[in-house]
């Protein structure tokens, strides 16, 4: 009983009532009640704290490559073409089937001719085989063709990886940037508060005017717009990345990291494009499409040729007429030549079509070589602008901090007004949050050459 009443007296303290003699026990067990509800209720939100996950970049790229639905849908169209392969190389394998019948007929017209035989039974059964001998390359044409489909979706597969490790990237450092540029406004605006507080020692000890307090106070209004929008860009980023991992709007995710990276020396420009025709997948991808398509066109211009095919069988028979049975086994083979010389020129305009098809992808691999070239040139420089701003922010920054510092010294020391110190501040602000844009434009830049370049998540 001691015990029990002193986990009543604490829960009681904790409650802000101090347990009366009058009400017996009826005051404790209420507030018993109400801890063990606000425990309750409590749990769920704590959970919900304790469940936020934080991602480094390559936790993002792992989660990337297991649950992007891009790359899911790439999967699946490997599965298609595989499956057209098995389809198209089952041509030049042999077919099997077993057929089985039985079967009454009677025939009054035939019974003077069969001897007053009229009604006969059959029964049978047999395995055949058929097997294509020659085909003029019309066979082999369509394994190579699909041989090339199984390489184009290779190249899709990794068209989709590249992509989903490209927006990943981004939308990663998305995040950080705009945790960056929250940090910064919050920074300002705990600098505008301690301005304020300034104020109010100077206005208290005569030095200041009510006019510095109301500057100090509309300075700390004018800073907290900025944080609020500074927090919904972290909640947009992180839903975009959420939305580029496929991650369940349920789960909390976090990330960490940096902008800042060292900075790295471009290749060549020419090292860059020939590396981009040989990696990019979207030009693997269109060298095979015309494979592909030049094999359509041997296969159209096979139609109106020589085909030759061999059949056989072998089996048992039964038959039974009159009242007799009759049975026993039967076999035939045979090689059989389908030659359509002429189908009303239906062919000539297979291949026609054909060859136009061919030409078309043909000029579409040299459009997109083109488009690459352009992507590698564009990527390059902007890598070279965001190398630039980089390195002169770093420099603004510094003597942005520096001139702050002088600032606050001088108005301290009576040499600066206040209007000084407030263009210092505004500066700093301006040049540290330029320099994390353009430290989050360097890494994406890096990011967008080795796509450009077909690199980007290749193993060298």
């Amino acid at each position: 009983m001691p015990r029990l009443q002193n986990t009543q007296k604490k829960f009681a303290t904790i409650l802000g009532n101090t347990p009366s003699p009058s009400r017996g026990g009826r005051g404790w067990g209420w507030g018993l009640c109400l801890c063990l509800c606000l425990a309750i209720a409590l749990t769920p939100a704590l959970s919900r704290a304790a469940a936020v996950r934080t991602l480094t970049l390559d936790d993002a790229l792992a989660i990337a490559m297991e649950q992007n639905r891009d790359i899911h849908k790439a999967r699946a169209f490997g599965d298609l073409v595989q499956g057209r392969y098995l389809e198209e190389r089952a041509a030049a394998l042999p077919g099997l089937s077993l057929n089985a019948s039985a079967a009454y007929s009677r025939d009054e017209s035939q019974s003077a001719l069969m001897g007053g035989i009229a009604g006969t039974r059959t029964r049978g059964a047999e395995l055949r085989l058929t097997q294509t001998l020659f085909s003029w390359g019309k066979i082999g044409a369509a394994i190579r063709g699909a041989k090339e489909g199984l390489k184009t979706a290779e190249d899709q597969l990794r068209l989709f990886q590249q992509g989903a490790r490209r927006d990943v990237t981004v939308a990663f450092y998305d995040v950080l940037l705009a945790k960056e540029l929250r940090a910064l406004a919050f920074s300002n605006l705990q600098q505008k508060e301690r301005h304020q507080a300034e104020a109010q020692k100077r206005l208290a000890a005569g030095v200041a005017t009510d006019y510095d307090l109301l500057a100090a106070q509309v300075a700390v209004d004018n800073a907290r717009p900025e944080l609020i929008r500074s927090e919904n860009r972290i909640r947009t980023a992180k839903e975009l990345l959420r939305l580029v991992l496929a991650v369940d709007s349920g789960a909390e995710i976090d990330v960490t990291g940096s902008l800042e990276g060292a900075l790295v020396v471009l290749p060549p420009f020419e090292q860059s494009l020939a590396t981009a025709r040989q990696m990019r997948p979207e030009l693997s991808e269109s060298r095979h499409r015309v494979g592909i398509y030049r094999e359509l066109l041997q296969i159209a211009s096979a139609e109106d040729k020589p085909k030759v095919d061999l059949a056989g069988g072998v089996g048992w028979h039964q038959l039974e007429a009159a009242g007799r049975s009759w049975n026993g086994p039967a076999w035939d083979v045979g090689v059989y030549l389908t030659f359509p010389f002429f189908d009303g020129f239906r062919t000539k305009g297979k291949v026609q079509q054909a060859r136009s098809d061919l030409r078309t992808r043909e000029l579409e691999e040299a459009q997109q070589l083109d488009s690459v070239s352009l992507e590698v040139r564009g990527a390059g420089f902007g890598v070279t602008e965001a190398e630039q701003i980089v390195k002169a922010l770093t420099g603004t920054v510094r003597q942005a901090e520096r001139l702050l510092a002088m600032a606050e010294q001088g108005y301290q020391l009576g040499v600066k007004i206040r209007l000084e110190v407030e263009d210092a501040e505004l500066n700093l602000v301006q040049a540290q949050s330029n320099l994390a844009r353009a430290r989050r434009d360097y890494q994406v830049s890096l990011v967008n050459l080795a796509w450009a370049t077909g690199v980007l998540g290749e193993v060298p």
